[in-house]
């Protein structure tokens, strides 16, 4: 598979996908014609042309999913896929109910480049249960694409030790994720993402990553670290710490 999974699309100071272009642009099929899943926001015509403004310049073209009457067909007709970020559960919801969710995992398997930010790199592990987002539709399952058998949490955030705020911190929400899974989570950082070729996966971007693992003190992962020997995981979901 070829994967490029963007914890971000929008960076502090810079446009949309400016802090990745470089990036995006080598992953995409030279004049690809990119299907763009746009349904993690409510406004699928303005999102996409977002999309269509910040990659048409590099000769990308963008076809929104949502402007063919058979979004499947839409898919089979591109050269790649690029998912875009926003609320995961109302993705997933989507995904389900065009028929996307086993197309997408079924063309990507078979070569499709698959791009992914934010809610769209959530889809690319086994569950949604590494989410941030806040629950606002009910999809029929929590199984999103497994295109790689980790999760993986886009936005990570590190404790801030001065903040006042008495809420969870990601580390614990994740500590918690693994009390009860016994699967590896990426804590992709903003401005950092992670390349998958074939077996290999590397962390790239200006920022290292975090890997939690069960009973492991969390891992920083400098940006070009291989982290393909998670591409050997054996996920177990539903299997508490006794």
């Amino acid at each position: 598979m070829n994967l490029l999974l963007l914890s971000n699309s929008t960076q502090f100071g810079c446009g949309y996908l400016e802090h990745a272009l470089d990036t995006v642009t080598a992953f995409l099929p030279a004049n690809a014609r990119l299907a763009f899943v746009p349904y993690a926001l409510a406004d699928h015509a303005a999102y996409t042309t977002r999309v269509r403004e910040a990659l048409e310049p590099s000769g990308i073209t963008v076809r929104g999913v949502h402007e063919n009457a058979d979004p499947v067909a839409e898919l089979a007709a591109s050269d790649a896929v690029f998912i875009g970020g926003g609320n995961s559960f109302r993705l997933l919801a989507a995904l389900c109910r065009t028929g996307l969710r086993e197309a997408v995992r079924d063309a990507v398997r078979d070569g499709l480049p698959y791009m992914g930010a934010s809610a769209g790199t959530n889809m690319a592990a086994p569950t949604l249960r590494t989410s941030n987002d806040m629950p606002i539709v009910q999809p029929p399952s929590f199984a999103t694409l497994g295109l790689v058998p980790f999760q993986i949490n886009p936005h990570y955030l590190d404790p801030d030790p001065a903040s006042t705020h008495k809420g969870e911190t990601r580390e614990e929400r994740l500590t918690e994720f693994l009390e009860e899974n016994d699967v590896p989570v990426l804590g992709l950082r903003e401005g950092s993402w992670l390349r998958v070729d074939g077996d290999r996966a590397h962390v790239q971007g200006a920022r290292p990553a975090r890997l939690f693992r069960r009973a492991a003190e969390p891992q920083e992962l400098a940006p070009g670290s291989d982290v393909s020997r998670l591409l050997a995981t054996v996920p177990r979901f539903d299997a508490p710490v006794r």
